[in-house]
């Protein structure tokens, strides 16, 4: 007899994620993504003045913030017709690379490491074999010395020894699954604690460009910034000079640090590149930061990652790039608290609603997946079918058009891990997916976008705003606009209406929607529920201690804040929701 499971929540993830299995001799045979957060921005934007929205719905969450600005002056400008100066554009790319870089190394270390890095068992290991260890797998970075374990090794002993584990309470740390020898274990934990400080280095640069951090600021038609590399009170030849430091901080980190240790990790646990796999069904606009206004085909903005364009990989080809074609886009509430005015139908984004109609048992509740609605995310399909967004996808478009450095260093990896490309379908090809693109960007980062900056700066461009579109009169009575951007999880979309000069329609469609959603009305599962009862077959050893499914679904990075986001209009709580 199946045995009922409830991870809620789930932790080391942004906002609140509930997970509920079915699992009968040692592998999980039913599964349901259940979002009980309930929270959001849509809807308190309209009426209110286009120029503005920016500044509210990059609040939908306190991690990805710079991502929905640019998301939403992207569709704003789209609706108008504003096109931002070219170093306004660099600027923007500099701050979504930034971001990029530093979400995936905290996803890696900080959110994702612990489920393979066993903490407590470092406390055992010898400091020089950890310092070997790291030169065997190919680690350069400069912390690898026996000062430096030593000093982490000494640490985790005191932490251990205190019974009080800290940062580190409530790990399955005598879970029989974790595999690393001790030394191992030591040098990820002490590259866990460099990356906290890594991390400064990334975010700096977004904030020398958006003045704050988080929340920095943008504009419709360019950037809040200005720029004199001679003037104290603009962003000068200081900063630029802190911003190339930066960045070579971060080619370091990645390079010597990173990239190596995702390695290690997934070769130890290899077997993960047979498990978790999700519907084989995956799209991007481009690489990592590419960026939309309007339709890919037909954008008002020069997309800066111009050798990978946007397409869809359809049923495990991977080798078939089919167009992209944004009107595919559908959000299914079938298994949601919302109601479409029309029934159970998918809406696109451009008319999509956003109406609650909480139908679940009132909490504290023991089981949701009894019931046909279970969750406050959506569900949306491309052309039907449920779609996997993200480094994933991203890393095998960008294979599949033949992008030299991504075909160079994902073949690399495959022939020390002895994987093949479909393997990247995987709890283990996500994470791998993930450090391949951290160093694709940092690299593009460093040799091409920040040097064009530098180099149109010298040649006297300064310019960052236009604002020949500024002025409410200078837009049609009626618009519409959408962006398309490339973030940290996969793809997110925003989707907007304006009518008289205000926003009369508002609609974001985030990568954690796509990945987290619920069953469509065909009863077609969400991704992450696919990659745990898809086949079956995936492992829980001990439901006391589901780490075997906390692996699976962390290798996705869901951010929930992101996937939910309802207020009614006039920024009130419509209804109340405990988890």
């Amino acid at each position: 007899m199946a045995q009922r499971v409830v991870i809620d929540p789930i932790t080391r993830i942004e906002g609140h994620l509930r997970i509920e299995l079915e699992a009968d001799g040692g592998r999980v045979s039913k599964a349901w993504s259940e979002t009980t957060q309930f929270r959001g921005l849509e809807e308190i934007v309209l009426g209110r003045d286009p120029r503005d929205v920016w500044a509210f719905v990059q609040r939908i969450c306190g991690v990805c913030t710079s991502v929905h600005a640019i998301a939403s002056i992207s569709a704003v400008e789209n609706a108008i017709g504003a096109v931002p100066p070219p170093q306004a554009r660099l600027i923007r790319d500099m701050v979504l690379a930034s971001q990029e870089v530093q979400d995936h190394v905290i996803h890696f270390y900080h959110l994702h490491a612990l489920d393979f890095v066993n903490v407590a068992a470092a406390a055992d290991a010898d400091p020089a074999a950890a310092v070997d260890f790291a030169h065997q797998i190919g680690s350069t970075w400069k912390g690898n010395t026996i000062e430096r374990m030593t000093e982490v090794r000494d640490t985790v002993q005191a932490i251990v020894s205190s019974g009080q584990l800290s940062i580190f309470t409530g790990g399955y740390w005598d879970h029989p699954d974790y595999r690393l020898p001790p030394e191992a274990n030591l040098m990820a934990v002490a590259h866990y604690l460099d990356a906290l400080e890594f991390q400064r280095s990334m975010i700096r640069i977004g904030t020398v460009f958006g003045g704050k951090n988080p929340h920095p600021n943008f504009l419709v038609g360019g950037m809040a910034c200005t720029i004199d590399p001679n003037r104290s009170e603009s962003i000068n030849q200081v900063h630029i000079d802190q911003i190339g430091q930066w960045i070579a901080e971060s080619v370091e980190f990645v390079t010597a640090c990173y990239v190596p240790d995702a390695l290690a990790i997934a070769g130890v646990y290899k077997d993960y590149f047979d498990i978790g796999a999700a519907q084989p069904n995956f799209f991007a606009v481009g690489m990592a930061g590419a960026t939309f206004a309007g339709n890919p085909d037909a954008s008002s903005v020069a997309n800066a990652h111009t050798e990978v364009r946007p397409g869809v990989l359809l049923d495990g080809d991977f080798a078939t790039v089919h167009p992209f074609d944004p009107s595919k886009i559908a959000e299914w509430v079938s298994s949601a608290w919302y109601r479409y005015r029309g029934g159970d139908v998918g809406l696109t984004p451009d008319v999509g609603e956003t109406t609650v109609a909480y139908t679940g048992p009132k909490p504290p509740y023991a089981w949701l997946g009894d019931g046909t609605e279970y969750t406050w995310c959506k569900a949306p399909r491309y052309d039907g079918r449920p779609i996997q967004v993200g480094p994933v996808a991203r890393v095998l478009l960008a294979y599949a058009q033949g992008h030299e450095r991504t075909v160079d260093i994902v073949d690399d990896a495959a022939t020390t891990l002895g994987i093949s490309l479909d393997q990247l379908n995987s709890t283990a090809g996500r994470t791998l997916a993930r450090a391949v693109e951290c160093l694709t960007s940092v690299e593009i980062l460093a040799q091409r976008t920040f040097p064009e900056f530098v180099k149109r700066l010298k040649g006297g461009d300064i310019e960052v705003f236009d604002g020949t579109k500024w002025e409410p009169g200078s837009w049609p009575a009626t618009a519409s606009g959408r962006s398309f951007v490339e973030v940290a999880r996969g793809n997110l979309s925003h989707w907007v209406g304006i009518e008289d000069g205000k926003v009369s329609h508002y609609q974001a469609v985030v990568p954690t929607t796509w990945l987290a959603g619920g069953r469509d009305a065909d009863g077609h599962q969400g991704p992450y529920e696919e990659s745990l009862a898809g086949d079956g077959q995936h492992p829980l050893v001990d439901p006391a201690q589901p780490l075997e499914p906390l692996r699976t679904i962390h290798s996705f990075d869901p951010c929930m804040s992101c996937a939910v986001h309802v207020l009614d209009g006039d920024g009130h709580v419509v209804q109340a929701v405990a988890s």
